[in-house]
Parts: C-alpha cells; structure tokens; sequence
C-alpha cells in the first residue's frame, strides 16, 4: 500500500456522490478531506483482515474492493463489492470493535483512510455536523443501506485467450453487440508496451480507468494470448475473467492461465470458460474436462458467430438470465407449451429450463431445440403408448416400454451437451432428498422424474433409487434460483425465475357417512354417473407423491419472480387427447399474466 497525492477535486466530487457525505457543506468538506490520507493499493493487495483492531475507515476513490469472510471449515464467503464513494469500517472504527471481514482490492484502486485521531479531530472542529454524519453511518450499517445515492460504476470483463487466435477479438465483439442497449466499451490490446513502462503507458493512452467506468456501464478488455503488460493490466481491472478456447483444443490448463491464477486477489474475482464451436456445429463437446482442475462458475458452450449465443452469456454475465421452470401434472402439463408460446411472443428469451415430471419431459425436448409444434406430437404419443401391468412387487407398471421409448425420443445424448443448460428434478428415496439431474443420459433423467413412487420402478442412479420429484418439490424452483446464482456468493441468486405450476389442488374426500373404501363402490363409479365419487389407487398415489410440492407452494412462489398457474382444472389428468385445449388454455392465460409484468426487469 502507497501513499498518493490523489486531486482534491475529485475526492470530493466522490464524497458528493455518497449518501453519506454528500450533506456536508464546503467548510466541513474541506474538514473532511484534510483528516484523509490517499492510499493506492494494487489489486489483491488486503487492505483489513477479520479480527483486527479497527483503527480506521477507508472511503474508496477508484477501482473496487471485495468484502469476504472464512466460514468454520475455511471456506470462502463473498459478499458484497464496493465503488467509488462507498465507505468500510466506519462502525468498528467508532465503537473501537475488531474488524469482522477481510477487504482486498479487486481491482488498482486508490482509497483514502481515515485514522481513529483523524476521526477525533473532525469531532473536535464540528461536533454536531460530523456527529449527525457518523451516526447516520452506524445507522446505514445496522439497516444494510445502500452508500450511493447512484451506482453508475461500470462492470469489468477481462476476455483471455487460451490460445492464440481471434476467438478473443470475435467474443468481445459478440459480447459488446450483446450489451449495446446501454453504454459499453470495448478495449483491445494496446500495443508496442514494454514491461517496464506498462501501467504508465496504459494510463497515459486510455486515460484515467475512473473517468472510463463513470462514462461506461460495461467495460470490455480485450486480452493477448500471452503475459504481456496490457494482459496483466486487464485482469488486474476486470471485475470477471473469462477464459475463452476453440473445443478441439486441450481442454488443461496451460502456462497463460496458471500465471494468471497466481496473482493476488485472482480468487476474489469472477471467472467462467468459454468453449467455442464451429458455427454449424450440432452438438457441443462435454464441458467435463473443462472443469477438471479449474474453480470457474460456468463453462459456456458457444458457436462461433452466433448472436443468440453471445447475448445468452452476456445475460449470464450481468445477472440477468432467465430460467423458466416446469412443474410436473399429467396431461395438464401441455400448458407448458403454451407458456413457452407466449414467452417466445414477447420476446421474453429462456437461458435455462428445468422441470419435473411432465415438465421434465417437455423442457427436455425444449432444451433440445424442438419445436413447440414436434414436442406437443412426440408428447402425445409417448403418453397414449400404454404400459404393461407388473407383478405388483416393485411398482404396478413394468415401466419398460416408457423407458424404450424415452431412450429413442434423446439417443445417447447428454444433458450437458446441450446448447441450453437443462435439469430435471427427481426425489431420491435413498437420501431423503431431491437430486437434481443435470448430467448424464439425458433419456434416464427424464425417465426418473416420470416414475412415480409404486405406479412405475424407481430408476436407479449410483446405488440410489430416483423417483418423481413431486414428493418434494413439484416445481423445482430452489434448484433454479441456485443455478442463476454466483458459485461462490451465499445469497439468493441473480436473473429472473419463472415458474409455471399446473399441478391442480383437487378435492379428495368422499362422503362423510362413507365408512370404508370399496372397491365394489369404485366400479360402480365408472358404470354409474350417479354414484358417489370414489378414489381409486391412481388418486391416492397421485396426491400421496404430490403432497410435498403442495405443503411448501407459498415457499416455491416466494423463490420465484413470476408463478404462472394456468387454468387447467377442468382437464383430467389423462386428458391426453385434448392436448390443442390445454395448450390454448395455458397460450391465452400466459398472454394475460405477462402483459401485468414489469418489463424493465425483464431482459432486452
């Protein structure tokens, strides 16, 4: 850490822009600014450790600090990042407490200090203005208030090429193309910089990186295939780096990236792979050894050139992804298909799709790049193609037909090797919990999240028993807000999550004078519209394997940001057949539900 003149000016121009200085009056300004000490600190360089004394505050000026804790088994947890204008400490400076988290530059910043004498000071000069000031501090602090009055800081991608090549020109450029509805700046390599004079020549070319991130909302570096000056300095300043190689090349890592692993601060920021395919590719390469020795939060399977696959990883790396998911309910799920309809109409694109059940199946196809036109046939035949009773041992259904047909519809296709991220939900019997798959012959996931407990076997997995989800979580919501989630960040996950719930809350109850369930009574039911309503085995099978997503709906429409529940009550669960109704019933209701929707919220 260094000392830095820095320019008054712009410090307080900085203060202005906080909430928590901007009401000081030039006078206390000026008060302020000379108690403060300028500090430039290097990128991974730890500015606080948790359980030090605190002995001062640090106002940030430019680039970006990160706040981190150590969970019991050494774990790291991330918080949150701070901009210019933003402040840390304050509290346990006041209260003369020890530090409770680690702060490290993500990035070359410059910050000032403000040291507990220098604190006393300010007291001393103006006792009710910087009281009033710090009071409002511990109040920020214990409510969680934001410091800015506005954010308007931009957010740093570092694009570094595996190998040597134009894979890192074309994705910037796909990138920025993706993210030209707001201000974005793409930066390529500068170059003709020596080591010696690297940071100086930079700063001298590009100007100062502050004034860029204030006329910026997303700043591009374009890095080289090597160490060079100007690649250093774009990790240094990126806030996310991605890694990005043509799929024939090794997937291990090389000299490049190992380098960049060991600066400091490295493990703070952000970093993904980019697998680039050619452009007319039909099915990706496994993402497995990609991931194999690298900490990344996502390894994206991209075609080269393609516009739809530029923006999905630009909504990926923003926040702003949408993931639409499928619950499970019989032929009622054909809605599904009309919500899809609907969503495709308003432009509303879907970067992942997860489902259970029936929703397992038609997102499955979905992910496969069907058309809603072939999904809705192939599902129609799949579901009317009967099944052959079993020994009533295992399960009532010998399950051997839907698990042929299910291997003939997805092949030896793997849900990894998919162009949209996929997952499909089951409830494992054997751990009393629900596995999410999202690896793995795409035909067996399918065929677990379609076996209900007793109707059909269960399907085995790694010595465990996996059937339809809808015991625990009919629309698996959580599993989708994680995966829209950061890797390491221990918060409710970024992007949008859209659900859509056809699973009716049906009435099962007979008579109150009905003493005992009959099954005389229950032929009777099917010969007579007059008799009395009777539940046979496939109601209570259903409702038992049902019951978990029911009990905990209010917690899953909670985790979502959009729960759709077409009406689809009129239509048996069996109604196969009536599959254009359902999907019209599901079309014109979704139409309705998204024209309420906020669409600012929504990606453009």
């Amino acid at each position: 850490m260094s000392h830095e003149s820095g320019g008054e000016l712009g410090v307080i121009e900085i203060l202005k822009a906080s909430r928590l200085f901007c009401q000081l009056d030039d006078t206390s300004m000026a008060q302020l600014v000379d108690n403060l000490r300028p500090l430039r600190v290097a990128a991974g360089e730890l500015l606080f450790r948790e359980g030090e004394p605190a002995d001062s505050l640090i106002i940030v000026l430019s680039g970006r600090l990160r706040v981190s804790r150590r969970d019991r088994d050494g774990g790291l947890l991330l918080y949150n990042e701070l901009c210019p204008g933003e402040c840390i400490g304050e509290a346990g400076m006041i209260l003369r407490q020890k530090r409770t988290n680690d702060v490290i530059a993500l990035r070359d910043s410059t910050v000032a200090a403000l040291t507990r004498s220098g604190y006393e000071a300010l007291l001393n000069a103006s006792p009710l203005v910087f009281s009033e000031v710090f009071s409002q501090a511990i109040y920020h602090y214990l409510r969680h208030i934001p410091q800015l009055s506005e954010h308007r800081r931009a957010q740093s991608f570092a694009i570094v090429p595996l190998q040597p090549g134009n894979e890192a020109t074309l994705l910037a450029r796909g990138l920025a193309k993706a993210l030209s509805h707001e201000r974005v700046r793409h930066l390529s390599p500068l170059a003709t910089i020596a080591d010696g004079e690297g940071d100086s020549e930079i700063a001298r070319r590009l100007g100062p990186i502050d004034q860029l991130e204030i006329n910026a909302d997303y700043l591009i570096y374009e890095a080289e295939a090597s160490l060079t000056a100007w690649t250093r300095f774009a990790v240094r300043q990126a806030d996310q780096v991605i890694f990005v190689a043509p799929a024939d090349s090794a997937p291990a890592a090389g000299a490049l990236e190992l380098r960049i692993r060991e600066d400091a601060g490295f493990s703070f920021k952000r970093h993904h792979i980019v697998v680039v395919h050619g452009a007319t590719a039909s099915q990706p390469t496994a993402p497995g050894p990609w991931r194999a020795d690298r900490e990344v939060e996502r390894v994206y399977l991209t075609r080269r050139g393609s516009e739809e696959d530029y923006a999905s990883l630009a909504r990926f790396l923003t926040g702003r992804a949408v993931g639409v998911v499928l619950g499970g309910g019989g032929a009622r799920g054909f809605a599904h298909l009309g919500v899809l309809r609907a969503l495709r109409e308003a432009r509303i694109p879907i970067d992942l799709v997860g489902g259970n059940s029936m929703g397992a199946l038609i997102g499955a196809q979905f992910a496969c790049g069907e058309s809603l036109e072939a999904i809705q046939a192939n599902t129609v035949a799949f579901a009317t193609g009967g099944e052959r009773p079993a020994v009533p041992l295992i399960s009532i259904l010998s399950g051997r037909r839907i698990e042929r047909d299910l291997r003939k519809m997805f092949g030896d296709i793997s849900i990894d090797t998919l162009w949209r991220p996929f997952f499909a939900a089951a409830c494992n019997l054997s751990r009393a919990c629900t596995t999410v798959q999202e690896s793995g012959p795409l035909w067996r996931a399918v065929l677990a999240s379609n076996s209900p407990a007793g109707l059909l076997p269960p399907v085995l997995h790694e010595g465990d028993l996996l059937v339809d989800g809808a015991i625990l979580d009919n629309v698996p919501v959580e599993a989708m807000r994680t995966r829209l989630g950061t890797r390491l960040e221990k918060r409710r996950g970024n992007g949008t999550v859209i659900a859509i719930d056809v699973d009716v809350r049906e009435a099962l109850q007979v008579s109150a004078e009905m003493r005992r369930l009959s099954p005389w009574r229950k032929i009777k039911g099917h010969l007579s519209s007059d008799a009395a309503p009777t539940p046979g085995i496939g109601d209570i099978l259903y409702r038992a394997s049902h019951m978990g997503g029911l009990t905990q709906r209010g917690r899953t429409i909670s985790m979502a940001d959009h729960y759709l529940e077409p009406p689809v009550a009129e239509f048996a669960l069996m109604a196969y057949r009536r599959a254009n109704e359902i999907v019209e019933a599901g079309y014109r209701y979704a139409c309705t539900e998204i024209e309420k929707w906020d669409r600012q919220t929504l990606p453009r």
